[in-house]
């Protein structure tokens, strides 16, 4: 009986040092995989700080290509368009307009009314419409047949109650958000396509030209009566507002400015006649690029594998269309450094599966367990562990005191571009 319970005793140790060497190694790998994962993340975190210093640096290198793209064209990455537009609205005008905006994914037809004081753009006078994606890609001649169709629609919907004179033409404004060389306030040449549209026959073509042989083709007595970015628009809205308005940016799919500059700072336009002595340069920032800018492997991997590679970098960097799929990458990256997120799903490997706005919402993701950050996870990505990758996104926390969502670690970072709120310091 002794000699039983001695064997019974020596393999009941046996069994516990083995469950005690798997617990170890189970307890030691994943320690391994938590450094290998929180490596990651500081390694983004660090990869994107924007010091107040290094801020002022980008600063000064945008003030040189500025200077050096009013100089001349072509003479820098930042391509410091004419625009033409002398004069901006100063709220005293009246009369029924008509605007059409073609800026990225959707483009958007509104009418609005202007009474000479504070004029109102009825929500139900303003339409939205997507992009079908296969017209990003086709002609020029089906792009804008698809928009004055849409067009013609929203102007039969109008009914008696318009305020429009029936002997009057329809003016229509047309926001164009891509980089134009403009000829006057209504003519302008694309010059190449930017944030996913590639219509080869359109490029070095006269835009609103295009547009009012449309509207021609569909029988509608408009006319085409000024082109525009859609940070002038943004500028002339403005200053209809607040006179004081002298410079607009865009943060959307893209991202772009423009300011009113002095006329005899434009050298490249030299003798060029205008009414009040100023003109809007749409700067197209887009595409410039400083080796101050906080460019990590990510940025690099997504430009050289994008459309365009080696162009619009700064877009790349900071706007909507891109910030989704850099997250994206750095997820597949921690799925690679450590098995704590499962097996890599194919949606995972796929580019721009992770969308910015889905981004957006695990940044506002406030909740005790990051519900939503593993919601959009598994959903969106089928990451099968999306629990742990929303512990492991808590447990790691932002010099400024808040959880890091990994969307925070890439857009917070990513937004002292435009403003430094650390230290209460601006730039």
């Amino acid at each position: 009986m002794g000699r039983v319970m001695v064997g019974v005793a020596v393999g009941l140790a046996a069994v516990a040092c083995a469950v005690a060497a798997v617990a170890v190694g189970q307890r030691m790998r994943s320690r391994g995989n938590w450094k290998r994962v929180a490596r990651v993340l500081k390694e983004v975190e660090e990869g994107c700080e924007t010091s107040v210093g290094r801020l002022r640096q980008v600063v000064d290198a945008m003030a040189v290509e500025m200077h050096a793209g009013l100089a001349s064209e072509g003479g820098s990455k930042l391509k410091m368009l004419l625009t033409y537009v002398h004069n901006l609205p100063n709220g005293t005008e009246k009369g029924t307009y008509y605007a059409l905006d073609l800026g990225g994914t959707n483009f958007r037809v509104l009418r609005v009314h202007l009474h000479g004081q504070q004029s109102s753009v009825l929500e139900h006078e303003v339409e939205r419409q997507p992009i079908p994606q296969n017209l990003m890609t086709s002609t020029s001649e089906d792009l804008f047949d698809f928009i004055a169709s849409s067009l013609k629609e929203f102007i039969e919907k109008e009914g008696d109650g318009s305020e429009l004179s029936p002997d009057r033409r329809r003016e229509l404004g047309f926001t164009f958000s891509f980089p134009v060389k403009q000829m006057s306030v209504s003519s302008g040449i694309l010059l190449k396509w930017t944030k996913g549209f590639s219509i080869v026959d359109l490029v070095g073509i006269d835009v609103p030209a295009c547009l009012q042989e449309a509207l021609t083709r569909k029988g509608l007595d408009v006319r085409v009566a000024a082109l525009v970015n859609d940070t002038v628009g943004t500028l002339a809205l403005g200053h209809y507002h607040d006179s004081d308005t002298v410079a607009s940016v865009i943060i959307g799919t893209g991202t772009n400015a423009c300011y009113l500059e002095r006329v005899d700072a434009i050298i490249k336009c030299q003798g060029l006649p205008t009414t009040s002595g100023y003109m809007v340069v749409n700067m197209e920032w887009g595409n410039f690029w400083s080796s101050h800018l906080p460019r990590t492997s990510y940025d690099i991997d997504l430009d050289s594998e994008s459309p365009n590679p080696n162009d619009q970098g700064f877009e790349k960097m900071i706007s909507g269309m891109y910030l989704g799929d850099i997250v994206r990458r750095v997820i597949l990256r921690m799925s690679l450094e450590s098995d704590m997120l499962g097996p890599i799903s194919s949606k995972l490997s796929m580019p721009f599966m992770l969308r910015t706005p889905m981004m957006a919402a695990m940044h506002e993701d406030d909740s005790p367990d990051l519900r939503e950050v593993a919601r959009i996870l598994k959903g969106i990505l089928e990451v099968n562990k999306s629990d742990t990758i929303s512990f492991v996104l808590k447990k790691s926390v932002k010099s400024n005191n808040h959880s890091l969502c990994l969307a925070c670690a890439v857009s917070d970072s990513r937004c002292s571009f435009k403003v430094k709120k650390s230290c209460g310091e601006g730039v």
